[in-house]
């Protein structure tokens, strides 16, 4: 119960209560509640990795990061930490608010977990608190936006309804002599032979055709980001 499940941490504690319990007078060792309790490298938390309070704690984990709190974020990642949560979980909880709940308002907040991941998957704890600390408060301080999100689920929603569409003639990959004969690859424009490396083209299938799915966020880089698109396909998103 002490170890939540977990083996490691069940051994270690197993080996601090044998080797700081002295034997007694035939050499044995007596280990009771009292004693595991008192081996346990740090206090006992209600933090089971596998129950409610564990969803409920990286939860106002999350919305707390998500709601651009570093303070909440920073308290109840010391409650994972204290509780003895996985620093691979935390880790990864961390890349994937970086995209869902940041994205392309601030691109570098994924490098930035991901970088995390991998400097707390080498260093391991105590010291991975440091690194996690520095993440945390990152992500809760940058802009957010989930248009990437939005726009994911939208496109797979738009899959779902429209079905298996074909992929216009023009920009099918046409390898041998039989596809260029029917047609496969006819009057694609080649992006890089235009002005500003951009034309015009179609490359949705017919049936869903100046389907407009990215909506860029109310952000300022994101904001640029339309900018950008409404100046390049002017009349047919409506960016």
């Amino acid at each position: 119960e002490l170890a939540d499940g977990d083996a490691r941490v069940a051994l270690n504690t197993l080996e601090l209560a044998a080797l700081t319990t002295p034997a007694d007078k035939d050499g044995v060792i007596n280990l009771n509640k009292e004693i595991i309790e008192d081996s346990m490298q740090k206090k006992i938390l209600n933090y089971d990795r596998s129950g409610d309070n564990h969803y409920d704690i990286i939860s106002a984990f999350i919305k707390s990061m998500r709601g651009s709190d570093p303070d909440a974020a920073i308290y109840w990642l010391a409650r994972m930490i204290e509780g003895g949560e996985d620093v691979k979980f935390i880790a990864r909880r961390l890349i994937i608010l970086a995209s869902e709940d940041i994205g392309n308002a601030n691109p570098t907040a994924l490098i930035m977990a991901n970088n995390t991941f991998q400097a707390v998957n080498t260093i391991g704890f105590p010291e991975a608190r440091i690194i996690l600390s520095q993440c945390v408060i990152y992500l809760a301080t940058s802009a957010k936006s989930n248009a990437s999100y939005q726009a994911i689920n939208k496109a797979q929603a738009l899959v779902k309804e429209t079905g298996d569409l074909s992929v216009p003639l023009s920009i099918r990959n046409a390898p041998t002599k039989l596809m260029k004969d029917l047609g496969y690859g006819d009057n694609y424009k080649y992006a890089h032979n235009y002005e500003n490396s951009f034309t015009q083209a179609e490359f949705m299938p017919d049936e869903i055709k100046n389907k407009m799915i990215y909506e860029p966020g109310k952000n300022k880089r994101e904001e640029q980001l339309r900018q950008f698109l409404k100046g390049r396909w002017t009349g047919k998103y409506k960016y």
